[in-house]
C-alpha cells in the first residue's frame, strides 16, 4: 500500500502521461523512453489517460464507419 502512495506522488504532468499513452497505442516506444516513463508517470493518470485514449479511438472508428456506410 505504501508503494501505491509513493507512485501516485510522481511528478510527470497529465499531458506527459497522455503523450506516453498515445505513443503506446501506436506501439512506437523506445526502451529508454519506456523506462523513463515508468519511473515518472503517475499510475492513476495512466489509467485515466488510457480510458480517454480508448474513448477517442472508439469515437473516431464510429465516425469513420458511419461516414463510409452513409456513402
Amino acid at each position: 500500500m505504501d508503494d501505491l502512495k509513493q507512485a501516485t506522488k510522481r511528478k510527470a504532468s497529465f499531458l506527459a502521461t497522455m503523450k506516453a499513452v498515445l505513443w503506446s497505442f501506436l506501439g512506437i516506444r523506445k526502451r529508454s523512453a519506456y523506462e523513463k516513463d515508468a519511473a515518472q508517470l503517475n499510475p492513476v493518470h495512466v489509467i485515466i489517460a488510457g480510458l480517454i485514449g480508448a474513448a477517442i479511438f472508439i469515437t473516431v472508428l464510429i465516425v469513420i464507419v458511419k461516414n463510409v456506410v452513409a456513402k
